[in-house]
């Protein structure tokens, strides 16, 4: 069998060009839609808008009656569960800083509007211009409360108490105010710029508890703290109030300031774009090595997830019983090699030596190779044999993905960076927390943004951090996060779904760049959310479904 593998090889080696998408380097753009910074960062800039002459007070003003837009434009949609509701009035909690500050201007707006609004602010002594604005307050005759409010009030909630920066936990009687509000009035707290005793940027609280709102105004650029995993239980939905910032001002922040993602990038993004009069083999050849006794179902989702990619030529090497039954399911899929499971069913890769050899038969054939999922872990005998497979995968010159039990066999030899750091090719990885803990274990618990770059850093390997919202990071310090999560999406099968197809699509580049892993990483969280959306079906096989509907070339 290995022969007429070898002889098939030879027939279908090819010479042409790869084409490859847009500028990796120029997605997406670092403008306030896409730009994450910390507290400190938003308020260097907004300390470096000051010194050119424009009032805090002006900036103050116009942060507000953005906000209050926002929200009245909310308040008139039909009842999305976007948690604003004035029809029992509104309370605006004002803290003593400038985020209490604005919370005054959003009140006086609002009372303007029609809408019943009170206000209470719990602190007695604030700066000069929240002092101003509530002295205003008091002149317009907006009822403020003297005593704590009932956490069973029917109003909506604007929580104004803090903003960005937050150094402290809130007082544990505001904790115990928020945490009864959530109780008694779940989805009835809308936080301005960050909710109250949330970390902006970790998105953890400061203490026990923090406000938990249905809905996050965040000022002027994002904070990186709103979109981590930990965040989600308390932002809501999350909405930029853009404060038209100078781009001269954005130019200034660091090259590697991280970027968001959302779908809205994707027809803009580096994705594949193979000219009209390719043939299959240059557009992308990929050798996906997955599956094993107990893991039929991986292989089978990883090549579903690297067929919707558009590659043109796809290969596998996959347990034997999966090689015999695939042309059933999937005919467009050339089975290679029919691979042998060790005692614990795991699948043996040591026959793929010869074929990975410098001068073997994959050698200047094969655009890129994917290794990992349902493999199973490295079976307990034939260590030497497998070391083997190690070093001739370092020597590999074209991409190497490895996903799941990939990551896992690599993490088991050891020093992972390491042998990383000496692959002749491009390398994406693609783990969950888990797996990245297991291949850095001196990373292990870090938030994700930085463990990721550190990682990748160390490695020269672009990296997939999985996540509710997971994030990318290249070896060079550039750094991307997907901005939107589905809870809907976390299934069984998806990120072999996501790791077929993230090969699928660097088989197709000439070069791969890890914006072309960000891209395939939000090209199948929109078509996971879309499926959420649409149908409410989100298996892997749906998604994968929709992935190859929403990469099919437009004409």
């Amino acid at each position: 069998m290995l022969a007429l593998c070898l002889a098939r090889m030879e027939r279908d080696a090819t010479a042409g060009p790869r084409d490859r998408g847009g500028s990796p380097a120029a997605w997406p753009e670092r403008d306030a839609a896409h730009l994450l910074v910390s507290g400190r960062q938003m308020q260097e800039l907004e300390a470096q808008l000051f010194e050119t002459g424009l009032p805090v007070a002006a900036l103050m003003e116009k942060a507000a009656l953005a906000m209050v837009r926002t929200l009245l434009a909310l308040g008139r949609e039909p009842a999305a569960g976007n948690g604003v509701d004035f029809g029992r009035g509104v309370l605006v909690l004002a803290g003593p800083g400038h985020n209490g500050g604005d919370g005054l201007v959003v009140a006086r707006e609002l009372a303007q509007a029609g809408i019943a609004t009170r206000i209470w602010a719990p602190f007695q002594r604030r700066k000069p211009l929240c002092e101003d604005h509530w002295r205003h307050a008091s002149w317009l005759g907006l009822p403020q409360l003297k005593q704590p409010p009932d956490p069973a009030d029917p109003a909506l909630w604007v929580d104004a108490l803090f903003g960005v920066g937050q150094q402290r936990p809130l007082p544990e009687a505001l904790q115990e105010l928020f945490a009864r509000r959530h109780r008694c009035r779940p989805g009835r707290v809308v936080a301005l710029d960050v909710p109250s005793g949330l970390c902006s940027d970790r998105g953890t609280p400061l203490g026990d508890s923090a406000c938990r709102a249905a809905l996050t105004l965040t000022i002027g650029l994002c904070k990186r703290g709103l979109i981590q995993d930990p965040a989600l239980a308390w932002v809501g939905r999350l909405e930029r109030i853009d404060l038209g910032l100078p781009a001269r001002l954005l130019a200034s922040l660091p090259a590697d300031t991280p970027l968001a993602l959302s779908g809205e990038d994707i027809g803009a993004g580096p994705g594949p774009h193979p000219p009209a009069a390719a043939s299959k083999y240059e557009r992308g050849r990929l050798m996906v090595i997955a599956g094993s006794e107990r893991y039929r179902g991986a292989a089978a989702l990883a090549l579903r997830g690297a067929l919707a990619s558009g590659c043109g030529s796809l290969r596998a090497c996959l347990p034997r019983a999966l090689c015999e039954s695939l042309w059933l399911g999937m005919p467009e899929v050339v089975p290679e090699i029919a691979l042998s499971g060790a005692a614990d069913g795991s699948l043996q890769l040591e026959p793929l030596l010869p074929l990975l050899d410098d001068a073997g038969a994959w050698a200047g054939r094969l655009d890129a190779l994917l290794i990992g999922p349902g493999i199973g872990p490295a079976p307990a005998a034939g260590a030497a044999a497998s070391e083997g497979i190690w070093q001739a995968l370092r020597r590999w010159p074209q991409l190497l993905v490895l996903d799941a039990d990939g990551l896992n066999r690599l993490a088991a030899r050891g020093e992972a960076a390491a042998w990383l750091s000496g692959r002749h090719g491009p390398t994406w990885l693609t783990p969950h927390p888990a797996e990245f803990g297991r291949l850095f274990p001196e990373l292990r618990g870090a938030e994700p943004l930085e463990a990721a770059a550190t990682a990748a850093g160390s490695s020269g390997a672009a990296i997939l951090l999985k996540g509710a919202r997971s994030v990318v990071a290249a070896p060079d310090g550039r750094r991307w996060q997907l901005r939107h999560a589905s809870g809907a999406v976390a299934r069984a099968g998806l990120g072999d779904v996501l790791a077929g197809f993230s090969a699928g699509i660097g088989a197709q580049m000439e070069t791969a760049d890890a914006a072309h892993l960000a891209w395939a990483a939000l090209s199948h969280a929109e078509a996971g959310r879309h499926c959420a959306a649409a149908a409410g079906e989100t298996t892997a096989s749906a998604v994968a479904g929709a992935l190859a509907r929403q990469t099919r070339p437009k004409h």
